[in-house]
């Protein structure tokens, strides 16, 4: 599967970090390919209080759905919900 036919979703939520991999088709559907989950210790109430633990649980859940689908993960779609969020750009 091809970087371009490819869209990753990630949510991260208080309770469990979810990703999910879909294969976009010629047709403009999609079929899913690979999804992960990993419990979110890092997170309270919606606040990241423990950095290495939430980024531990994003790595985890984007290994178990790259081992899913048997691809590597270039980039992603990120949901994170709150009234508290802010954001920048960044890369890494």
């Amino acid at each position: 599967m091809s970087a371009s036919s490819m869209i990753v979703g990630l949510d991260i939520g208080t309770t469990k970090i979810s990703v999910i991999i879909a294969e976009l088709t010629g047709n403009g559907d999609a079929n899913i390919v690979g999804v992960g989950y990993c419990p979110s210790t890092g997170m309270r109430r919606g606040v990241v209080v423990n950095i290495d633990k939430t980024t531990e649980a994003i790595e985890k859940a984007i290994e178990e759905a790259e081992r899913m689908a048997g691809v590597e993960v270039a980039s992603v779609y990120t949901g994170i919900a709150g009234d508290h969020i802010r954001s920048i750009n960044s890369k890494g």
